[in-house]
């Protein structure tokens, strides 16, 4: 990996990465970039590793679900795939594989959804640490995330972590079947249809 230091870069696959930001400039910056999915850790851009095809089924099928979930309860949320940046901090942003939100959609010029009520992210090799480690002591700073969902393809199981009250985190649940009710914001899935 090469580095120019004088000018604060560092060079990721032959792409410029500047070497700390705050997450208005590292949205500025990773909006100019033509492929590639980044997230930002303590002012650090970090770049996504590709994703296989059990992670992609994944996503999917987490995303329609919940979709389906949304619509059939006829609850004022809306769901994303992947693309859109939680602001964790000054310096910190991450990119879920889906997350669901309260209605009204933010403008279609927006780059971060900044009241998701769930956040999901499916387990890779890579990042099983950053998921269940960092992610989730990040993504309980933000005042209205209630859950947080870890998807593992390989186990075939979710597991729920879920805010108790303004402060407490409560130990997670790990589901392999059955119905995940998920309230706020009232929605409720299948487990086993995830991994079907």
């Amino acid at each position: 990996m090469a580095a120019t230091a004088s000018l604060g870069y560092t060079g990721i696959m032959n792409i410029a990465v500047p070497q700390r930001l705050t997450v208005d400039e590292f949205l500025a910056w990773s909006s100019r970039q033509e492929k590639g999915r980044y997230e930002l850790q303590d002012g650090r851009v970090i770049m996504q590793q590709s994703q296989n095809v059990g992670h992609l089924k994944a996503k999917g099928r987490i995303f329609t679900l919940v979709q389906a979930a949304i619509e059939r309860a006829g609850l004022p949320f809306y769901v994303f795939p992947d693309g859109a940046t939680v602001r964790i901090a000054s310096k910190t942003a991450y990119e879920p594989d889906a997350l669901v939100a309260p209605l009204p959609m933010p403008d279609d010029s927006s780059l971060e959804i900044s009241n998701p009520v769930i956040v999901v992210e499916v387990l890779s090799p890579s990042s099983i640490k950053h998921d269940l480690i960092d992610k989730l002591a990040g993504y309980f700073q933000v005042p209205s995330i209630v859950h947080y969902l870890v998807l593992d393809p390989e186990e075939k199981v979710i597991i729920w972590h879920r805010r108790a009250s303004s402060s407490a985190i409560e130990p997670p649940v790990k589901l392999a079947t059955g119905n995940l009710r998920l309230d706020p914001p009232g929605l409720e899935i299948d487990v086993a249809n995830v991994f079907a």
